[in-house]
């Protein structure tokens, strides 16, 4: 198999790793027929491949016994360790030699990494995390969910671009519907830097051919208001925090409910098929991870506790950013935007 299609796979990175990290790329490989660079400990890596027939499957390993645990300084770690695992798989997408990059574990230290071993697309002031949240109908990008704590309005303007064009790319939603996350749908509503933004968003939309509709608040996001939102990082991180803790929540009450009784357990008998549906749709594990946008190349955060099929998705999420230009098509239309754009 072509070089051109593999991608790169932190193997250590995660709550669990390697068992279920590998797992997810055997499953890849299989069935999404791409290759996977297996980046970590060797014998750890061959011991986990052992459980699998693995026979015909793209899975070339690269060995190095650094890794950067879930604990240790982001930036220290990534200055220290220089043949960590997450580093070495950023670096194969650097060289040509990967799509994108895969890692669950230390988030912080990824995002260092990507800037450090991919570099920034020019114009981007401040890469940023875009989460996708389940709404009624489909689904919406938060963007920025915890990059980014302190955010000047010029980056917010950015958010927006680099959102709409990902999910365009990756999920065929023409004309995304670009929103501004605030305590009220009207312009004035929320503080400075939300105003400001709007402002920006408003004079740039035509320009950048941004569907921008304006304000919304919290509860307009699982409602379906727009198909991208966007805030500074700490907002967008207490959404994405309170959103994870409120389905567990639910489908642990509904849970109980379900087994509480004779009635309730045959009940839930006739509408565990729709259940299994809800639930699916809440599961973290089919988004796979979060993009980092603005960096260039395709790097993907999941989440530290990802099981084999998050892992999956998550590197056919890589695969799709790559092959779709989100990253060129980020650099092209925020050339756009050169005399709008502040310094770090």
């Amino acid at each position: 198999m072509s070089a051109a299609v593999r991608v790169a796979l932190d193997a250590m990175g995660g709550d669990n790793a390697p068992g279920p990290i590998v797992q997810g790329a055997v499953e890849a490989a299989r069935e999404y027929d791409i290759g996977v660079y297996l980046v970590g400990l060797e014998d750890a890596i061959r011991a986990e491949l052992a459980r699998y027939d693995i026979q015909g499957l793209d899975l070339p390993i690269i060995h190095t016994d650094e890794v950067i645990e879930m604990d240790e300084h982001p930036a220290s770690a990534v200055r220290r360790k220089k043949n960590a695992s997450m580093i070495l798989a950023l670096q194969q997408v650097r060289d040509g030699k990967a799509l994108g990059a895969v890692s669950a574990g230390n988030s912080g230290a990824m995002m260092a990494a990507s800037l450090f071993t991919l570099g920034r697309i020019s114009g981007v002031d401040r890469p940023a995390l875009g989460g996708l949240f389940p709404t009624r109908d489909n689904i919406c990008l938060v963007i920025d969910i915890g990059a980014n704590t302190d955010c000047k309005p010029e980056y917010l303007l950015q958010f927006a671009l680099m959102g709409s064009i990902y999910i365009e790319r990756l999920f065929s939603v023409p004309s995304p519907r670009i929103a501004l996350l605030a305590n009220g749908e009207e312009e004035t509503k929320g503080n400075e830097q939300v105003q400001q933004a709007h402002q920006l968003l408003k004079a740039n939309a035509a320009t950048l051919d941004l569907n921008f509709i304006g304000n919304v608040e919290g509860r307009d996001i699982p409602a379906g208001a727009a198909d991208v939102v966007v805030c500074d990082g700490f907002v967008g991180n207490v959404v994405l925090k309170l959103s994870e803790g409120l389905a567990e929540t639910l489908l642990v009450i509904l849970r109980a409910q379900m087994t509480s009784s004779l009635p309730s357990k045959l009940a839930a008998a006739v509408l565990r098929p729709g259940l299994r549906k809800v639930m699916k749709r809440l599961d973290y594990a089919e988004y796979g991870g979060v993009p980092l946008l603005g960096v260039k190349g395709s790097a993907i955060i999941s989440h530290g506790r990802s099981n084999a099929r998050a892992i999956k998705n998550a590197l056919r999420v890589a695969r799709q950013t790559a092959e779709t230009n989100v990253a060129g098509a980020i650099a092209e239309d925020l050339a756009k935007l050169q005399p709008q754009s502040t310094n770090p």
